[in-house]
């Protein structure tokens, strides 16, 4: 009895503090432009003056021509990740009323009706953004991540595997998969699924984190503060161990939690 309060409890903690704005944050579709092009390897991730610089210049490019998908999309992803995910939604959806045809557009702005909360509508919009015969494992994945938001979690592990036959072990769509696994509360399933993730060359830091989580989630509090570790500096690691141990000891239903630090929604790529 104890393990299933405890099971239930983690549940909604996985659902509040994770999957809250979703599939992570530079998941490319069909068509969007590589936002890495702000960054390199050699340099910190964009700062929120990046961003602002970047919303500025592509909405000027947008406002000049409003037929640029290009510029649309590169606003959109600018405005989102400044928070401002309504406008970005909207901007979109003007944007998709022009070029009704383009998937490029189609899947962008079925994301940031997720990113808003507004799942089936995005799950609508993300339907017609790629095709059975030329399917876009990016928008299988966020199509999964959507649908878990929605609850159907068995649903969504059949689009994760459609999107892992396109690309086998790809460590974003596992990372989707594992979390899928913990909202049902199969946190066993979803660990061994997020090691998968984690041992790809090519996992990046978000999947660590989401490890980090469901190894935090069964109690493993060290171990998923070693985890954090490997990302985050040594006092934001325990910082975020200790909230999550915070969260747990809490009674169902007590008190809403709000979003760990660095704790993300499902990873994109």
């Amino acid at each position: 009895m104890m393990a299933s309060r405890r099971s239930h409890r983690s549940c909604r903690l996985l659902g509040a503090a994770v999957l809250v704005a979703l599939a992570a944050a530079g998941c490319n579709t069909t068509g969007m432009p590589d936002l890495g092009a702000l960054h390199t390897a050699a340099t910190a991730p964009p700062s929120e003056t990046d961003w602002r610089h970047e919303a500025d210049t592509a909405g000027a490019s947008y406002r000049a021509d409003p037929n640029n998908s290009q510029a649309a999309i590169r606003y959109a992803q600018a405005l989102r990740m400044l928070g401002e995910r309504a406008q970005a939604a909207a901007v979109l959806e003007q944007a998709c009323m022009r070029r009704p045809t383009d998937r490029g557009l189609l899947g962008a702005y079925g994301r940031a009706l997720a990113d808003a909360g507004n799942y089936q509508q995005a799950f609508d919009v993300l339907g017609r953004a790629h095709t059975p015969e030329q399917p876009d494992w990016h928008i299988l994945s966020v199509q999964g991540a959507v649908l878990d938001q929605l609850g159907r979690h068995d649903e969504a592990r059949r689009y994760y595997a459609s999107a892992l036959k396109l690309v086998p072990d790809e460590p974003s769509v596992l990372s989707n998969l594992g979390l899928s696994y913990a909202l049902s509360r199969d946190l066993g399933q979803a660990e061994s699924t997020l090691r998968r993730a984690v041992s790809r060359p090519d996992a990046d830091h978000r999947v660590r984190q989401n490890l980090a989580l469901v190894v935090g989630l069964q109690g493993r509090f060290e171990e998923a503060e070693t985890i954090a570790r490997a990302d985050l500096p040594p006092e934001e690691a325990a910082a975020n161990i200790a909230y999550l141990r915070q969260l747990l000891s809490r009674q169902a239903g007590a008190e809403s939690p709000k979003p760990m630090r660095n704790a993300l929604a499902s990873s994109g790529s």
